[in-house]
């Protein structure tokens, strides 16, 4: 069945009657380095080549070509020196499209790979594009592309007023949806009044084995410069809330965001056994490594770290049974009380939120500092919450899933 299998860009360029549509119309595309066609060509290059009316493009966090390392690392706008149309950038001086941008185009071509997570940005990207597209009379095409992480639903739910660009609304950290479906969901939570349309794609399915999500006939292209596979991007629900603080995630070494933490002050052995001892079943469904690293820049440049390397990769992984954000949020909790002064949170701008701690930037909320920092708070507490939160996101999306 994968060998029939088709993302978006696939299925437009395949499809006369798709491409028909846009006949006439001036054409944008949002893309990144991973917006690729099946045989590896970019989609800029394989529209333009199909003949379909290129205006403009727009590159997201990282740049159109993904060069842009950390985060906080903006883009400039610049003219393409092949085509000579103007790349727009949604993450420079603004991350909102201006009405200029939105007047380079009719149809706007939304061609994002995505981690299946809420704060990574190309979700925000998203929503953004579809309000400014309602205020201008635009459309918006969303090009399908898999979640990687398939339907699994975990964290708690972003809390309102502490929306951001890594939270764009009360959603969880690992929300199960493909981009298509999200822009399904933000047009009927912001009741937006807009030309909106998904080119699906054909006989994904989100829940096989061996990708659960990531199909086997795809190779994985970074859509972002640290998302360097499909171990990350399952990782990555959990390991993105190191961010937030004093610990490595492990930027600056080959594999980014693929271990619990990275210290040259914590004993990853004695972690793991209190991580054990607290809640063995969020363990689940991965194998934790000891290893260790010193990152070539970043946080502990030059400095030995021991770290958790998480593997949930071929024969260590259980899709049904692997919790990256329970898993992350013990081994805070088991640092916390081995370590109980430690310094965990790192108090730093982070996304351009300046009034707030990093680490409730990015779960959208203090809920999971506080239960971390509480002697008292037990994993049934956090479990209780998220698992409300999870039910409660389910079934709003129930009947937007197209797959």
């Amino acid at each position: 069945m994968t060998q029939g299998m088709k993302f978006g860009i696939d299925r437009l360029l395949a499809e006369p009657e798709l491409l028909k549509q846009l006949d006439g119309k001036r054409v944008a595309l949002v893309a990144h380095p991973a917006s690729v066609t099946a045989d590896l060509n970019h989609s800029l290059d394989a529209l333009v080549a199909a003949g379909v009316n290129i205006t403009s493009a727009f590159g997201p966090q990282h740049g159109l070509k993904g060069d842009k390392q950390d985060n906080m690392v903006e883009s400039a706008d610049e003219i393409d020196p092949q085509y000579g149309i103007p790349i727009y950038s949604l993450y420079g001086e603004i991350r909102r499209p201006s009405a200029e941008m939105m007047a380079s185009a009719d149809v706007f071509l939304f061609d994002l790979q995505d981690l299946g997570c809420r704060i990574y940005t190309f979700v925000t990207t998203l929503l953004y594009l579809m309000e400014e597209a309602a205020k201008a009379d635009k459309s918006v095409w969303v090009l399908d592309r898999p979640n990687p992480v398939g339907r699994p639903i975990e964290g708690t739910l972003l809390q309102r007023g502490h929306e951001s660009f890594v939270g764009a609304a009360p959603m969880p950290m690992r929300h199960g949806l493909t981009m298509g479906e999200m822009g399904h969901w933000f047009k009927k939570q912001f009741r937006l009044d807009l030309e909106y349309l998904v080119i699906e794609m054909h006989y994904w399915l989100p829940e096989a084995a061996p990708g659960y999500g990531w199909p086997k006939s795809r190779i994985w292209i970074n859509p972002s410069p640290n998302a360097a596979s499909l171990n990350m991007a399952r990782a990555y629900a959990g390991t993105v809330m190191i961010e937030g603080t004093t610990l490595s995630e492990g930027r600056g070494t080959t594999r980014p965001l693929e271990a619990l933490f990275g210290a040259p002050d914590v004993d990853a052995n004695a972690v793991l056994e209190e991580m054990h001892g607290l809640a063995p079943e969020w363990l689940s469904g991965c194998v934790l490594r000891e290893c260790w690293f010193e990152p070539t820049f970043h946080k502990h440049s030059g400095e030995l770290c021991n770290a958790l390397m998480i593997h949930a990769e071929g024969p260590h992984y259980e899709h049904a049974s692997f919790r990256p954000w329970r898993l992350q949020a013990l081994a805070f909790k088991a640092i916390r009380n081995i370590y109980r002064d430690y310094e965990i949170w790192r108090d730093f701008p982070y996304e351009y939120e300046l009034d707030r701690l990093a680490i409730d930037v990015i779960n959208g909320g203090p809920g999971l500092r506080e239960w971390v920092d509480d002697p008292l708070a037990e994993p049934g507490d956090l479990d209780a919450m998220a698992s409300k939160d999870e039910s409660s996101w389910k079934d709003q999306v129930a009947d937007l899933l197209i797959y």
